[in-house]
């Protein structure tokens, strides 16, 4: 266990809370249950315009107590550490459980598929980084974005954040498991004017190990770069066109399909998906896959929310969907077997194709490069997908010029299956890692 000693609570100390949970609820009548106990602490800074805006420091705990009462299910939490507390809040979830319905799928997972002795994934490197440090960085961050143009006129702001946590996780079937956990990242939001044109944008770098992020004077370049690019922009005629989604945006298509595939969109009736394993969704050439333990992963676990032990697992492949993304509680709703993707999927990667952002441009010939989208029009159910957006119009594989207040309409059926090249331009941000995906048509609304 790496040293952790910046935590008000040692990791044994989260430990006997947790085994002080699961004796109470036992004493106190209740047939399982299942605990959370966490701890977590960090700072961020932000510079604007080369001026102090906050500095904010969080330290937060918690513990969260799910009791079952044969198929009745309650939960309860409290952020006080108390013996007191903790026994208050037992019997707070067990008089829940009292009052509600049956549920013949509720209770905790198979005890033959809990976690064991879990594989050591890296997810703790500490940035031990002063308050002073952290203006000096995001300074310079902000000043490379003013470096990088004239036209960079304004800033939202530089942020340095970095967030350390730990946790334990519990049940009464003898699982326990936890681990600390690190996180950081250094942002930048700039804003470009000429005339009476006025365009933001931003960028970020996030990782585990802050040895890993990109500099802050290159999230600062790239940010002035990506607002001083959208001076101009222009609608388009409304029509059908190939689309390439940056690869920041592309994560999101991956998004939209573990929302499809997940069982609570499944056991309601409310996914596009329904009774689609074994069939083919996407062209041959695209395979994805679900790798839980790459060391220093942004969503790498040993196990899932319901303590369930992750594997590496094939989602998609020669474009056939695999599996779901499956619970213990969607799983049994479903007939099926858990997938560990209680609480989400981890390092859900799409495999990279050859072309590089330029290389899909030259591909693509003629549309829209994709760099921002606006508002949440997504409908599970028929699959329909509309949201306003902005980017760059394409001709020759060449950018000409930026594009605007436009709509992107389509459906992801027909867009999943009309994946024409998946990039080599990968950025890792979330549990979603892809390069730019192009696809073959989109309509697109403007003039």
């Amino acid at each position: 266990m790496p040293e952790t000693a910046a935590f008000s609570h040692a990791f044994p100390v989260l430990q006997q809370l947790a085994e002080d949970v699961l004796k109470h609820a036992r004493n106190k009548g209740a047939t399982a249950c299942e605990v959370d106990v966490s701890e977590g602490f960090g700072q961020s800074v932000t510079v604007r315009c080369d001026e102090v805006e906050t500095i904010e420091f969080n330290r937060d705990k918690g513990i969260g107590i799910t009791v079952y009462a044969g198929q009745r299910k309650g939960y309860a939490s409290t952020s006080d550490f108390s013996a007191q507390a903790l026994r208050d809040t037992v019997e707070a979830a067990l008089n829940i459980a009292r009052f509600t319905a049956e549920d013949d799928c509720a209770g905790l997972a198979d005890a033959a598929l809990m976690a064991k002795e879990g594989p050591d994934l890296d997810l703790y490197h500490p940035w031990a980084l002063s308050v002073d440090e952290s203006i000096e960085l995001a300074r310079r961050c902000e000043q490379a974005a003013f470096d990088a143009s004239p036209l960079i006129d304004n800033s939202e702001g530089a942020t340095i954040s970095t967030q350390q946590a730990h946790f334990v996780s519990a049940n009464s079937l003898g699982f326990m498991g936890g681990y600390p956990t690190s996180r950081h990242y250094i942002s930048a939001s700039v804003i470009a004017g000429e005339r009476d044109q006025m365009q933001r944008d931003d960028w970020y770098t996030t990782h585990r190990d802050a040895a890993r992020l990109e500099s802050p004077e290159s999230v600062g370049r790239i940010a002035a770069e990506r607002a001083v690019a959208r001076l101009g922009g222009r609608k388009l005629r409304t029509g059908e066109y190939p689309v390439l989604f940056e690869a920041p945006l592309a994560a999101g298509l991956l998004g939209s399909l573990v929302h499809a595939a997940s069982g609570g969109a499944l056991y309601r009736k409310a996914s596009f998906l329904i009774d689609h394993l074994g069939k083919k969704i996407m062209p041959d050439f695209v395979r994805i896959v679900e790798r839980p333990h790459i060391p220093c992963g942004l969503a790498s676990a040993a196990f899932d929310s319901d303590g369930v032990a992750t594997r590496d697992s094939d989602v998609v492949v020669d474009g056939v969907l695999q599996r779901y993304f499956l619970s213990t509680y969607t799983a049994r709703k479903l007939g099926m077997q858990t997938t560990a993707n209680a609480g989400g999927s981890h390092n859900l990667i799409i495999e990279p194709g050859e072309l590089d952002r330029d290389g899909l441009l030259a591909r693509m010939g003629r549309g829209l490069l994709l760099t921002e989208m606006l508002g949440h029009g997504v409908n599970y159910v028929n699959g329909d997908y509309s949201r306003g957006a902005a980017g760059f119009w394409v001709e020759n594989g060449k950018i000409v010029h930026p594009v605007e207040e436009i709509t992107i309409a389509g459906n992801l059926r027909d867009m999943f299956a009309g994946i024409v090249a998946v990039g080599r331009d990968v950025q890792v941000r979330g549990s979603k890692q892809t390069g730019s995906i192009l696809l073959d048509r989109m309509t697109i609304a403007g003039e």
